[in-house]
């Protein structure tokens, strides 16, 4: 039995849940289709989802076709979900990316395409709702190779479009298809230019190879609420996406791309196995690179392991959903799996701050908070003043979740206020303070520390580091200092968070029995300030990469909007009606421009932009 993990991607309401639905209907796993309005779909567990009809999680099920099993991974379509669909693409064997055949090619469409081609995951497009009224075929293949990706060719074609009476008819390996792959298929190309002609056969091996790696995307029609099309992509699924290789003998080796809380606090982690095999009651040690720069380790034994597809036992390439790793998070590793296709997920940048509405309620909205925070290691959340906590985020329908989260979940009604865009701090050069015992009125803590701040290379995040002999305090001690450095570092000399910082320690002592941990907790805050102080700090603002496709009449004004908002251009392309700006943009801008663009553009811009990175900024 092969094993095909398959992600599904779209942009919001294209039909991603209705053709899980589907596949999972037709090949016998579910006993009637569920339905987005209903909220009774398989995918869409969790209460939230089934009230706004969308996907907020990842989800996972199975079907077998012949000797195939397919894990369909359901992933979130809204753009301030897309750090989940990030995690599900280092799990994925291939990728169907769903269009609607009435909207088309979409901004988010274009997003996730853009992440599809940059990692070479196989991937097929999968037009849906073509018998929506108002759907396209032929000019949408001509979208599809401008705005997606050029190289395409349609494996099949529509009768009947834009009606209930429309169907998907399969497309012979021939011409259309032969001069397609041609160009991003040499053997082909020497074929078509030279002869003989390229025979079906021959077409339908490239087509395979050229998919597999990711250089050509095979495009389908259909509709999956009304089955049309869907065994043509099933069958194309099968045939054009290599399976993961099955190796045994090895030792265990995934990742975690999932995790769900459970009551009594226990999660369930959702784990794609690279190499090795799992079984229930197996001790497995998890590696977890810290924001810091610290690799950590959490262990534990599996007492719960379900296996996607209902076998016993956890081999390569397939999916599990596994409890008994307390503290499991997403993108905790098993084993060396340091060579797979690494996560790119863009850090959040708006931040805002959670009140309770009952006062009594401030203690458990912060512990639900810092519980939500712990189990997502792409939402951060620290107490702030006055009983509130601070979040990152990364956009305004995530907050409304999270807010709907802590009502259903946690029966806390929190109010959130708006979001700013966080900046941060670096430091500006090398300081060094220390205060040392034996005790007195400026500091009194019985304890001796010395820190040296110093910059650490962009992206670097946090390291803690040591000059001092490490036997020289207890561990406790130790601790103590390395989580408050840490800890004070997220309000810096701005009232800031700093990142890509050096923190050694150059002094240490300790006077017994009467030192504490709670000395050097009290102590190195006051040290570390001074020695931030000495150093210095620049502030940074997150920049946004962006692309804004806007009809011809409308280059000049939508171009000065941007210029007025601190953009940056590095292209600008197009012909007799529409062009297309790329640059970057400060964050806090971003916003602006989005709503200004349909305005500019008579409603006919499209808008993309993702977090790129900051800059330092300069003084006015």
């Amino acid at each position: 039995m092969h094993t095909l993990n398959i992600g599904i991607l779209a942009h919001v309401d294209a039909g991603k849940t209705s053709l899980t639905e589907r596949l999972l209907f037709d090949h016998g796993t579910i006993e009637r289709l569920g339905s987005v309005d209903a909220g009774d779909t398989r995918t869409d567990d969790g209460t939230i989802e089934r009230q706004r009809g969308i996907t907020i999680r990842s989800a996972v099920a199975a079907f077998t076709v012949g000797d195939t099993q397919v894990n369909l991974i359901d992933t979130p379509g809204h753009s301030d979900f897309i750090a989940e669909v990030e995690r599900a693409l280092e799990v994925l064997d291939g990728a169907v990316l769903l269009l609607s055949a009435v909207e088309g090619v979409q901004a988010q469409t274009r997003v996730l395409m853009r992440t599809l081609r940059r990692l070479r995951l196989p991937t097929l497009v999968f037009v849906n709702k073509i018998d929506r009224a108002g759907a396209r075929s032929h000019s949408l293949l001509d979208d599809i190779r401008r705005r997606l990706t050029p190289h395409i060719a349609p494996l099949t074609d529509v009768t009947g479009i834009g009606t209930a009476q429309a169907r998907a008819v399969p497309l012979p390996a021939g011409r259309q298809l032969a001069e397609a792959l041609a160009e991003v298929d040499p053997d082909v190309l020497a074929a078509v230019v030279d002869g003989p002609e390229p025979t079906p056969g021959d077409l339908r091996k490239a087509l395979a190879a050229r998919t597999a790696d990711g250089s050509f995307h095979p495009v389908l029609f259909g509709s999956a609420l009304g089955g049309q099309g869907v065994t043509e992509l099933v069958e194309s699924v099968t045939r054009l996406i290599p399976p993961a290789p099955t190796t045994t003998g090895r030792a265990p080796r995934g990742t975690v791309f999932a995790v769900r809380p459970g009551p009594g606090g226990e999660r369930t982690a959702y784990l794609r196995l690279h190499d090795g095999e799992v079984t229930r009651r197996r001790r497995l040690t998890f590696l977890r690179r810290e924001a810091d720069g610290r690799t950590t380790e959490v262990s534990g034994r599996v007492t719960r392991l379900d296996v996607v597809g209902g076998a016993e036992q956890l081999t390569s390439g397939n999916i599990a959903a596994l409890t008994g790793v307390a503290g499991i998070r997403v993108g905790d590793r098993l084993g060396d799996a340091g060579g797979d296709r690494a996560p790119q997920f863009a850090p959040p940048t708006l931040e805002t701050l959670v009140r309770a509405r009952r006062p009594e309620q401030a203690a458990p909205l912060r512990s639900a908070l810092l519980a939500l925070a712990d189990q997502d290691p792409l939402m951060h959340a620290r107490p702030a003043a006055s009983g509130a906590t601070a979040l990152l985020l990364y956009g305004e329908v995530q907050m409304e979740v999270l807010a709907a989260t802590l009502a259903d979940g946690f029966g806390i009604e929190a109010d959130f206020e708006p979001g700013r865009i966080r900046f941060l701090e670096r430091p500006a050069g090398v300081g060094e303070a220390w205060d040392e015992l034996p005790w007195h009125d400026r500091t009194r803590y019985w304890a001796t520390v010395g820190l040296r701040v110093e910059p650490g290379p962009r992206g670097f995040g946090g390291m803690f580091a040591y000059e001092t002999e490490l036997g020289a305090l207890p561990r406790a001690f130790h601790q103590a200092i390395e989580e408050t450095v840490h800890a004070t570092m997220a309000t810096g000399l701005r009232g800031t968070s700093v990142t890509d910082y050096r923190v050694v320690l150059t002094r240490s002592g300790f006077c017994a029995p009467v030192s504490t941990a709670a000395d050097f907790r009290g102590l190195t805050p006051i040290v570390l300030r001074r020695a931030l102080e000495e150093a210095g700090t620049r502030l940074y603002e997150p920049y946004h990469a962006f692309e804004a496709e806007v009809p011809l009449d409308a280059l000049a004004p939508v171009t000065a909007q941007l210029a007025a908002a601190g953009a940056e251009f590095t292209g600008t392309t197009g012909g007799d009606t529409v062009w297309l700006i790329t640059g970057e943009l400060p964050a806090r801008r971003v916003r602006e421009v989005e709503l200004r663009l349909p305005g500019l553009t008579h409603g006919e811009g499209v808008w993309w932009s993702r977090p790129s990175g900051d800059r330092e900024l300069k003084p006015h």
